[in-house]
């Protein structure tokens, strides 16, 4: 009897977990080629994106790694003072801050996992790349290189 009750108690547990919306997963997202042209070069990024509320929301939350190659690519209708924070992220990130033509703005290397730090441009702008921590650094990408994917018109 005892033994019932206990898988009973783990079928519970089980179901209850799956019961709870997980929210929009990788592969529910669309992916795309974005391109950041730097000095050094050209660099392509397979790029999900995240272009809802709900899918602005999760992010990149709840990740164990991101590839060297990968990104997401937050996007608003029209320019906005975006804000964004680490909650629930728990790989370091640096994020770029995109104007309306295609320019980063600003970047927040290496940001801290789960910090609750809102983490802002100080300006308006119409996207976020997110790209694994270090990256820009790597790249040698910084504030002015040129983001290309439709959204900047190339």
């Amino acid at each position: 009897m005892a033994l019932r009750h206990a898988f009973l108690l783990v079928l519970l547990a089980l179901m209850t977990v799956a019961a709870v919306p997980a929210g929009v997963r990788a592969a529910e997202l669309r992916v795309e080629t974005v391109v950041i042209e730097t000095k050094s070069g050209r660099h392509s990024f397979a790029t999900e994106i995240a272009d809802t509320d709900q899918t602005r929301g999760r992010g990149l939350m709840f990740r164990r790694h991101l590839a060297a190659d990968h990104a997401m690519l937050f996007i608003w209708g029209a320019p906005i003072q975006a804000a964004m924070w680490m909650k629930n992220t728990f790989i370091p990130l640096d994020m770029l801050f995109v104007a309306e033509d295609g320019r980063v703005v600003h970047i927040a290397a290496n940001t801290t996992p789960q910090s609750l730090t809102v983490i802002t441009a100080g300006q308006p702008v119409r996207a976020v790349i997110e790209l694994a921590g270090g990256t820009a650094a790597r790249l040698g990408i910084k504030t002015g290189s040129r983001v290309r994917h439709k959204l900047f018109g190339g």
